[in-house]
């Protein structure tokens, strides 16, 4: 192989093969759906703890995959090296919330779509999630369910809870009853509620032999 067989290989043909103008297009696109995927993430996020970090992270997935994408559609030898490449890779980062499967996969999906080209599905598509998300979030919010624990010491404190309850709450539903010798009664309600006011747990508390009042959402916030 001579000096000029270097600069005949088909490396360099590669090298002046990449458009760097459909490039910059993708990346740019990629960034603002993944801004966009991170504003939905931080507007519908439930969570107990809300991390930051994991919501960047979205938006650098979003570009990485394009830009993977990008290189795998120019060539077919690259794409199986790749896919083998990445098969090797093992991730032990758990995820608790599904949610944020759902976040991590829509972000890859995206990346998927715009490193192939196909910039208007990409944006459309991210539109329809974002409002469904959105909706769903904001629904839930309106009707949240709880979890409220009360301890009775006797039957007539018992009684007064649950008209309390049947006053306050119009869906609710007794999840347990426990009955502990010289501890009283232990009563375990599902009740929904719409504007996110806890006051009526101080009026349960309040409540002649109630000793205990807590409400606990199913996201773990809790008020007592």
């Amino acid at each position: 192989m001579t000096f000029n067989d270097v600069f005949k290989s088909s490396f360099v043909d590669k090298v002046s093969g990449f458009s760097a103008i459909d490039s910059i297009i993708a990346l740019g696109a990629a960034f603002l759906v993944g801004l966009f995927i991170y504003m939905v993430y931080k507007k519908t996020f439930m969570g107990v703890m809300y991390s930051r970090p994991f919501n960047v992270s979205l938006v650098a997935l979003t570009m990485l995959t394009t830009f993977v994408i990008l290189a795998v559609t120019s060539n077919v030898v690259l794409s199986l090296g790749m896919v083998g490449a990445l098969s090797i890779v093992r991730f032990r980062t758990a995820i608790k919330d599904p949610m944020d499967l759902v976040f991590l996969f829509w972000a890859i999906a995206s990346g998927i779509v715009l490193g192939a080209g196909l910039i208007p599905l990409a944006i459309f598509a991210s539109i329809v999630m974002g409002l469904i998300l959105v909706f769903f979030a904001n629904k839930t919010v309106l009707d949240t369910p709880y979890i409220l624990m009360i301890n009775c010491n006797d039957e007539n404190s018992e009684e007064v809870v649950n008209k309390k309850i049947k006053s306050t709450f119009s869906k609710y539903q007794v999840k347990s009853k426990s009955v502990i010798p010289d501890r009283g009664i232990e009563l375990v309600f599902e009740v929904r509620m719409k504007n996110g006011e806890t006051k009526f747990v101080n009026e349960l508390s309040q409540i002649q032999g109630v000793t205990n009042s807590v409400l606990v959402s199913y996201n773990g916030d809790y008020a007592a």
